[in-house]
């Protein structure tokens, strides 16, 4: 299977099991708080299902060879979201999600190799590897952040780790804030499980991560997979860090947590 292959098939399976879980949801546990500050479940809700009426609005125009729908468009979409009851936030995402997943389905070989689409905010335009790379880390996060507010042990799916572990957008500079490390410099080992890999953070600005993993790092960490994306996505508080998760040296939780607080 190609990367794209790969992270359409994720992007359907991650679609169905939560789809399976708001499908049962009552009016109170879309009120529930999620794991997103400041939102509750069904707004959560309203995001994903915003973004993937955006997102299938924005391949189409690409399919079409037409101009993407522009920023007026996707406020339009937001608002009119942001305007809707919490049942009609769930439904809406059943129907708004289904949607944006089965068209990245029905994309032939050839489509999936060879289209590009332009978002309209990156330098140039993306394949639909990328693209639906994109989707996934979305989808996967905020999947998390609905079913964590029903199960603490909550983890983020395996075939959207493993799709997502060295594979997803680079982000790091952006999502890392060098600041929180008071001038210091470090290089930390990370080794994951599940699956099974050996990397550089690199916390120095811009913040990156590489597999020239130095002979003497500042510190080491180890932990699932699943667990060391959450963390640089802000999800791995310590209520929700499973046992097992080791550090020595330089490489301290409280201070990773600070560097990556969460988008």
């Amino acid at each position: 299977m190609s990367s794209a292959d790969t992270a359409i098939a994720a992007l359907r399976t991650g679609h169905d099991e939560l789809a399976g879980l708001v499908s049962g949801l009552t009016d109170d546990d879309l009120a529930r708080p999620s794991a997103a500050a400041e939102w509750d479940v069904s707004q959560v809700l309203s995001h994903l299902g915003s973004g993937a009426e955006i997102g299938r609005t924005v391949l189409e125009a690409a399919i079409d060879k037409a101009p993407g729908p522009g920023h007026d468009f996707n406020q339009s979409v937001w608002d009119r979201w942001n305007a809707m009851t919490r049942r009609e936030r769930a439904d809406g995402f059943l129907r708004s999600d289904e949607a944006l997943t089965a068209l990245y389905e029905s994309l032939d070989d050839a489509t999936r190799d060879a289209l590009r689409v332009d978002l309209g905010f990156l330098p140039a335009p993306v394949d639909i590897a990328t693209l639906s790379r994109m989707r996934l880390s979305e989808l996967a996060l905020h999947s998390w952040d609905v079913r964590v507010a029903f199960d603490e042990h909550a983890t983020l799916a395996p075939d959207a780790t493993a799709a997502l572990l060295h594979q997803g957008p680079d982000l790091f500079a952006w999502i890392g804030k060098v600041d929180r490390l008071d001038g210091r410099t470090l290089d930390i080992e990370v080794t994951t499980t599940a699956p099974g890999s050996v990397f550089a953070l690199r916390l120095k600005p811009p913040i990156s991560v590489g597999f020239d993993v130095p002979e003497q790092p500042d510190g080491t960490l180890a932990l699932p997979a699943e667990s060391w994306l959450r963390l640089i996505s802000g999800r791995l508080a310590p209520r929700h860090t499973p046992d097992g998760v080791t550090t020595t040296g330089a490489a301290d939780l409280d201070l990773l947590r600070r560097v990556f607080p969460g988008y």
